[in-house]
């Protein structure tokens, strides 16, 4: 009998508050870019993107561009550990903290390409609720694993059970387009030692395959083989072959079985080296050993790199990150980070031919990021995974910073578009916010945005009067039509059936929430907790 699914779903205070988020544009400042003189090797990007601002209002700006064509995105998220909350009591900590990466991981799981991925750091003491959100958010059949990387080495006394590692969920747009295009990990020489040939058999190394013995299986496997020495060997009493006849005659025949140098041992078949796929399937236990810890990153690298910038408390080893680039992306792919923190992400993916995109809004985007990125790109920072992909430097970066709100109010109260915006800067924007493709044209003057081939926008701040919309109407013709943004308009522009003229900002009012520019984790920004239910406030009021 069937049985009935329940979905499972996290309730927390202010679940279904969601903010209405402007669609902000991105303002490149050239004094902060920074790029190779020359192309170094062939994996170089120069067009890799820095953006300054707060992550969940830069990831509404990218959606429009690159929905659907980010290969890996890896975050490292604040955890929730107390100390930025310490203001608060741990329900309203908890709540806020899921309504705030609830609402990065939506546009994020948009962000993905179908074949795309998304790995997220955490400790225990919200990795079961970001499991369960994640699940809600991105559909549960989209979780891949959990993986436990060893962060520290070392072993803590004042605490009840010293943590050792961190967790790493790891999500797919469509876990089975993933699983066929996801690399396997190169194998190590440990593990290609272990394959070895004594013999000499011109096919090359081979590996112990279905040898021996078992304790389980059927009486078929039970069969006489005889010896190049001549003795004729069964499994003892209650063991079994780990192959059958079929299989083993064929083995045979194609010189694939080993009984020992004098030919008088159990029969082995073999595995050569040369058969078996092109790397190992990755585990989901990742020691230090292999990928370092935060100890590693702290001390043997960014110290080295940036003496003189004190280094993040726990930052992630490039080695971390090589292996996450490895398993989910390959050369040319695009990678992001919208809590870039020091910038390890964007510097892996430098130094492996990954294009990507950082999103930091701390000053350490200035203060860490760029001076890191400038010695990546000069090829001057020897550690890392630097010597492992023989990075020698080269491409770059722009940087970005995201516009201010485009409404803002007059002395008087009344909305305005803001002064800061110019012509271009303008028609961008409201592009942006029509779902149109900002794509001035070079010779009319009215295309300044498409969303098909016939369809464009024109943005102006002019008063347009009865004869400029008749000129508009005459030029773009019957065939095509015009969504006209203006300050004002007189007449009737009903007559004109190729075009739709509309008031701004009037037009825009209701579309998103102006005039705000952070949407941190940032508990200052935040209300108060609200008094429990039935509880009195200060005036006596139930």
């Amino acid at each position: 009998m069937a049985t009935r699914q329940t979905r499972l779903e996290l309730t927390w205070i202010g679940k279904e508050t969601r903010p209405l988020l402007e669609p902000r544009i991105l303002v490149e400042d050239p004094d902060k870019s920074y790029h190779a003189p020359h192309q170094v090797g062939l994996r170089t990007v120069f067009d890799n993107q820095l953006i300054f601002g707060d992550n969940l209002l830069a990831l509404k700006a990218l959606e429009q561009e690159f929905t659907g064509k980010i290969k890996c995105i890896f975050i490292d998220p604040p955890y929730n550990t107390g100390s930025a909350f310490e203001h608060y009591d741990d329900g309203v900590e908890h709540s806020v903290w899921l309504s705030l990466l609830r609402d990065r991981i939506e546009l994020l799981g948009k962000l993905l390409a179908s074949d795309g991925s998304l790995w997220i750091t955490i400790d225990d003491t919200e990795c079961h609720y970001l499991k369960v959100l994640c699940d809600e958010v991105l559909g549960r059949r989209s979780f891949v694993s959990s993986i436990a990387w060893e962060k520290d080495q070392g072993r803590r006394g004042d605490t009840d059970i010293s943590s050792a590692h961190d967790h790493i969920l790891l999500y797919a747009r469509d876990r089975d387009i993933w699983r066929r295009r996801r690399n396997l990990l190169p194998r190590s020489e440990a593990q290609v030692s272990r394959y070895r040939n004594p013999d000499n058999d011109p096919r090359g190394p081979w590996l112990q395959g279905d040898n021996g013995t078992a304790k389980s299986g059927s009486a078929a496997a039970r069969f006489p083989v005889t010896l190049p020495s001549g003795r004729i060997v069964t499994p003892p009493s209650g063991n079994y072959w780990r192959f059958s006849e079929k299989s083993f005659q064929r083995a045979l025949v194609d010189n694939r079985v080993y009984f020992g140098a004098k030919g008088d041992s159990m029969p082995v078949i073999k595995r050569y080296l040369t058969d078996v796929q092109d790397g190992i399937v990755p585990r989901t236990w990742w020691p230090a050993s292999e990928v370092g810890s935060n100890q590693d990153a702290k001390r043997d690298h960014l110290r080295k790199l940036l003496p003189e910038i004190e280094p993040f408390a726990t930052p992630k080893p490039e080695e971390l990150l090589e292996r996450v680039l490895t398993i989910s992306t390959s050369a040319g792919d695009l990678v992001l980070d919208s809590f870039a923190g020091s910038g390890t992400t964007g510097a892996v993916a430098h130094k492996m031919g990954r294009r990507w995109i950082m999103i930091e809004m701390g000053e350490h985007a200035h203060t860490h990021i760029i001076p890191r990125m400038k010695k990546v790109i000069d090829g001057e920072d020897p550690g890392g995974i630097t010597e492992s992909v023989n990075w020698k430097g080269g491409g770059g970066f722009r940087y970005y910073r995201l516009a201010p709100s485009l409404i803002t109010t007059d002395q008087w109260g009344n909305p305005v578009i803001n002064t800061e915006y110019n012509a271009a800067m303008l028609a961008e924007a409201l592009c942006k916010l029509e779902g149109f493709t900002y794509a001035p044209s070079d010779s009319v003057y009215w295309q300044q945005g498409r969303s098909t081939e016939r369809d464009f926008l024109y943005v102006t701040t002019a008063n347009l009067g009865p004869g400029q919309l008749q000129q508009l109407s005459d030029e773009v013709g019957p065939d095509r039509t015009l969504l006209v943004l203006c300050t004002a308009f007189r007449g009737n522009t009903d007559r004109f059936g190729n075009l739709t003229v509309r008031k701004i900002p009037t037009h825009v009012l209701s579309r998103c929430e102006w005039g705000r520019d952070d949407y941190s984790l940032e508990v200052a920004n935040l209300p108060p907790a609200p008094p429990p239910a039935g509880q009195q406030d200060m005036f006596g009021d139930e």
